[in-house]
């Protein structure tokens, strides 16, 4: 059954706002994006006045997963400071709000933002898989390292964060959608022994994702705490590129372990990921280390090696910095195929050198998130 954006409209109609009107007739609905039984708007309001529609939010939410045929309701609040208007209080304006959702007391002097954190329940431990700008295979190494800590014996999944363009579905050829749980939780596809999400699941390749700032932490929140992950060693979070607020907030108010950030050798791109390591030291995030990705070519026919992007930057770079160097993986046509095809290098090679290379830079991260959880 075809759900359509009328029965939405509907069923919001009878959905009542904090000014006593019907939301319909409220202002403050975004375009509605109906595709497949997946339902995905916002509710745009004054940042003043934001913790009286959250509940309307929630009302929202639940109307509109009535309707026969839906099967993912994404609904986030955004709240903004108009003109004029009064500043808001310091908290979160998203779809879910974690930090006073799952608050429990906390000790003197706990101010940085882990301690803020809730636990996903059954996860032990959640990274991120960062990088300071796009293009720089940092989705490709994000898989692979997932399958490379797969191969030393932990339970992992892969979560895709990156809402605007997200690469997953493609590079695990993945077509199917994901289903929902008894307790409306959605359940992550399983391929090649990781449980996955991505948004890109739930859209067309070819959608645009054309959302603001809070409305990408209210989806990407929820497909972290609404989704049926089951017991993982590790969850490992392909980030958006950059270092803007989806990355800020979403590093605030997820129970981060560590982050692995990702460059290719040359200057411009470590500009940018020195960018990434300063916005995760700020909110007390360890950093893991960092991955010089596309290092050097090495010729297939004749072995001749050629540093295209110059080379050893990365490792310059976290030895100035003072975090550790991970790993170095080449440019090379396999790792480019692989991915292209659905079927990464670490499951389609597993004995070749690349997969050798990632399980190699799994195992360092196994090492840097056993001492900061020692240390914690």
């Amino acid at each position: 059954m075809s759900v359509t954006q009328q029965q939405v409209l509907d069923a919001l109609a009878g959905v009542v706002s904090p000014r006593g009107v019907a939301l319909t007739n409220a202002n403050v609905l975004s375009a509605i994006t109906v595709t497949d039984g997946k339902v995905f708007f916002s509710i745009n309001v004054d940042a003043a006045e934001a913790r009286a529609w959250e509940s309307v939010r929630v009302q929202a939410e639940n109307a509109v997963r009535a309707i026969p045929g839906v099967s993912v309701a994404m609904i986030a609040l955004t709240a903004e400071r108009r003109a004029g208007s009064a500043a808001a209080p310091s908290r979160p304006a998203g779809g879910v709000q974690p930090a006073a959702a799952h608050r429990h007391p906390q000790p003197p002097g706990a101010g940085s933002p882990m301690a803020r954190q809730a636990e996903i329940p059954g996860i032990s431990a959640v990274i991120a898989v960062a990088s300071g700008k796009g293009g720089v295979g940092k989705s490709t190494t994000a898989l692979n390292l997932a399958l490379g800590l797969r191969d030393l014996g932990l339970r992992v999944g892969l979560l895709d964060a990156d809402i605007y363009g997200p690469s997953v579905p493609r590079l695990t050829g993945i077509r199917e959608k994901p289903q929902l749980s008894d307790d409306k939780k959605m359940i992550p596809l399983e391929r090649f022994g990781l449980s996955i999400m991505s948004i890109g699941f739930l859209v067309e390749e070819d959608t645009a994702m054309i959302w603001r700032g809070p409305m990408v932490m209210s989806a990407i929140t929820q497909m972290l705490r609404d989704v049926a992950w089951g017991t993982l060693d590790v969850l490992v979070v392909d980030m958006p590129p950059g270092t803007g607020d989806a990355q800020l907030t979403l590093a605030q108010n997820v129970p981060l372990k560590g982050a692995v950030i990702i460059s290719t050798p040359q200057d411009l791109s470590l500009i940018d990921a020195r960018r990434g390591l300063a916005m995760f030291k700020k909110v007390n995030v360890p950093v893991l280390g960092i991955v010089e990705n596309m290092s050097y070519f090495q010729c297939p026919h004749c072995g001749t090696r050629s540093d295209i992007f110059g080379h050893g930057g990365a490792r310059h770079e976290a030895e100035r910095l003072g975090v550790p160097f991970l790993g170095e993986v080449p440019l090379h046509m396999a790792i480019r195929t692989t991915s292209d095809s659905g079927n990464p290098v670490v499951a389609s090679e597993p004995d070749g050198p690349h997969a050798a290379i990632y399980r190699e830079i799994g195992a360092k991260v196994r090492e840097q998130l056993q001492s900061v959880i020692a240390a914690a």
